[in-house]
């Protein structure tokens, strides 16, 4: 049986701010209904409801929240409040200066990304914390994983469905001669046809790699390389073929095990429960054998469930 919360009969922008305004007030707040509005409004829905709640209490409702909500579901609401653009600036900087080091989640952030959001995120970045983006990765990292961030940060990328198979068949082959052909890896190579090629024409690279070689490409990047410069390559190509299975991956991750990994979870579904969480929900079903939603169920409790359970949204 769902223990999901049912929406809310939709109010209007100024309704849910005087209900979220209610919820605060008096001992204690009252979480399932600040919750039960949040987790069921859209993006836009939810920018008018910090307008509104601007206007009539002088007060941002990232704030209020901020006093009134604790632990797990106050984070998730907190990064569900915020556009797109601004959670994986606020994401990245956590794991880049806040938090103590966590290169892979900035690594997963920039390599998961599309070349618009990253354009769109790095003057952001700058404005919210008066540093560059590109310095703060020059700052922390190194070695090839450094120069493949800077790089597939500084690059512009075509993000239609249009490839050329010859280029695509080209490319394989240059990845081939640079890594598996050769002793050593010519790290280079790698670097630039990650970087500068879109999407659909890294998954076509692929699907020439394993034509020509009879291996995988994403193997053959495991077997050439390490670290974060590998977790850097594998995201991108993943993410190139197919972004739900992905983050399905990494949702599992995040609840494999003794204990659940609450922050990955918090990252990846609320910043993809509006853009690909029905493909991501589909990948999970498929390689585990069991919902995304029953497993978050499962692993999870009390508010931080229902507001989880509520965008992921029913199977």
């Amino acid at each position: 049986m769902s223990t999901v919360m049912l929406p809310p009969t939709l109010g209007s922008p100024s309704e849910d701010a005087s209900d979220l305004h209610k919820a605060f007030k008096g001992f204690g707040c009252d979480t399932a209904i600040v919750v039960n509005i949040l987790a069921h409004r859209d993006l836009t829905q939810r920018g008018l409801i910090q307008h509104e709640y601007r206007l009539r209490y002088s007060k941002e409702l990232s704030k209020r929240v901020s006093s009134e909500l604790t632990g797990d579901v106050k984070k998730a609401v907190l990064l569900w409040l915020q556009d797109p653009a601004t959670r994986d600036a606020t994401l990245l900087k956590k794991a880049l200066r806040e938090d103590r080091l966590n290169l892979r989640v900035a690594t997963e952030i920039i390599c998961s990304r599309t070349s618009s959001q990253i354009q769109q995120l790095k003057p952001l970045y700058f404005n919210m914390y008066r540093v560059y983006l590109e310095h703060e990765i020059e700052h922390q990292t190194h070695g090839h994983h450094k120069k493949m961030l800077l790089k597939y940060l500084a690059t512009p990328r075509y993000e239609g469905p249009e490839v050329d198979q010859l280029m695509a068949g080209d490319d394989a082959r240059a990845l081939y001669k640079a890594g598996e052909k050769r002793l050593g890896t010519d790290e280079k190579t790698f670097i630039r046809i990650f970087c500068e090629r879109s999407r659909a024409h890294l998954a076509a690279i692929s699907e020439a790699y394993l034509r020509l070689y009879e291996k995988p490409l994403e193997k053959a990047v495991k077997h050439e390389t390490s670290g974060h410069f590998e977790y850097a390559l594998v995201t991108v190509l993943n993410c190139a073929e197919n972004p739900g299975k992905y983050y399905a991956k990494v949702l599992r991750k995040a609840m494999k095990g003794l204990g659940t990994d609450e922050k990955a979870l918090t990252r990846v579904i609320v910043t993809r429960a509006e853009v690909d969480m029905q493909f991501i929900k589909s990948e999970y079903m498929k390689n585990n054998g069991k919902t995304l939603y029953e497993a978050v169920r499962s692993e999870t409790s009390g508010h931080y469930k229902n507001f989880l359970l509520a965008i992921i949204g029913p199977d």
